[in-house]
C-alpha cells in the first residue's frame, strides 16, 4: 500500500443525552479524546486536530499535545463542524481529510490509514468508508447495525438499517439463519463510521438538500448517493473494537483498556 498523505478532523461536543461530557470521560488515566486523537496519530495521518464547540475539550487536546480548533454551537452534524475546521484551516479542495469520530478510543489506526488509501485511489469517488463481514444474523436483523451493498468496484450501492442484501431462498428467516452459506459474492456487510473526504466535497455537504432517504433511515451518507456522487468502501476482515455511546459501553473500553487487549498508540 502507498502511504497516502492526508489529515485527521476529530468532530468534539461535549452535549450528550446519554453521556454526559463523554469526551473528557476517563479512559487508564487520560480523556477519552485525548485516547482517540493517540490512536488517530498513530494512523500517520499528516495532522491530527479536533474540532470542538467546547473550550473544555480544546484545552485539553491541547495540553495532551493536540491542535484543537473551535467552532460554531450551532453545527447539526459531525460534517458540518468538520466543513466550518476545513475552511478555517484552509486546505485545497483536494486535500484528502479522515474524520474520526471521538468516541471511538480503540480504532485501528491502520483501518483510518487504508480508508485514506481507498480515497486515494478512487479519483471517481468523492468519499471513502469501510464495512466488515456481518457473522451473525442477529446483526443483519438488527437495525441499529447499518448494512452496506457494494457494486462490482467496491463502490456503494446503498446504505440501509434493514438486513441487506435479502436472500430470497434462504432456508430460514431469522436470527439462526447460517450465515456461512450466504451466496458466495452477497455476504451482508457491516458499515464502519469512518470517512474519508476531499476538502472540497466536504466544503460542499452541508449546502446539499438532505435526501428523502437520509431522513427516513437517519443514515447521513445516503445524501451523498442521492446526489449522485459515489463512495468507496474498503473492506476489513474484521470489527472494529467498541465504540462508546453509553455508560456500559464506557465500562466495556475501561476493561478492555485495562486488560491490554487494546493498548493505546502513539
Amino acid at each position: 500500500m502507498n502511504t497516502p498523505v492526508f489529515h485527521v478532523l476529530i468532530p468534539a461536543r461535549r452535549a450528550s443525552t446519554r453521556l454526559p461530557d463523554k469526551p473528557l470521560l476517563d479512559i487508564a488515566g487520560a480523556p477519552m479524546i485525548v485516547r482517540v486523537a493517540e490512536r488517530a496519530r498513530a494512523s500517520g495521518a499528516l495532522s491530527c486536530t479536533v474540532a470542538t464547540d467546547d473550550a473544555d475539550i480544546a484545552a485539553v487536546c491541547q495540553r495532551a499535545g493536540f491542535a484543537a480548533l473551535l467552532t460554531r454551537g450551532d453545527h447539526h452534524s459531525g460534517s458540518d463542524r468538520l466543513a466550518e475546521a476545513v475552511d478555517q484551516l484552509g486546505w485545497t479542495d483536494d486535500t484528502l481529510v479522515v474524520n474520526v469520530q471521538g468516541d471511538e478510543p480503540l480504532l485501528d489506526p491502520a483501518l483510518v490509514r487504508q480508508v485514506a488509501h481507498t480515497l486515494q485511489q478512487r479519483p471517481d469517488c468523492v468519499m471513502a468508508t469501510a464495512a466488515h463481514p456481518i457473522e451473525h444474523a442477529a446483526d443483519l436483523f438488527n437495525p441499529n447495525v447499518v448494512k452496506v451493498v457494494l457494486d462490482r468496484h467496491g463502490t456503494a450501492l446503498t446504505f440501509s438499517r434493514a438486513p441487506l442484501p435479502w436472500w430470497r431462498d434462504a432456508p430460514r428467516h431469522d436470527a439462526e439463519l447460517n450465515l456461512g452459506s450466504w451466496p458466495t459474492g452477497a455476504q451482508p456487510l457491516r458499515h464502519i463510521g469512518l470517512y474519508a473526504y476531499r476538502a472540497g466535497f466536504l466544503r460542499q455537504f452541508p449546502r446539499l438538500e438532505p435526501a428523502p432517504l437520509e431522513r427516513c433511515e437517519a443514515l447521513e451518507q445516503l445524501r451523498v448517493l442521492w446526489h449522485g456522487e459515489r463512495i468507496a468502501v474498503t473492506i476489513t476482515p474484521h470489527a472494529p473494537g467498541p465504540g462508546v455511546d453509553t455508560a456500559d459501553d464506557l465500562a466495556r473500553v475501561r476493561a478492555l483498556w485495562a486488560s491490554a487487549a487494546n493498548p493505546p498508540s502513539r
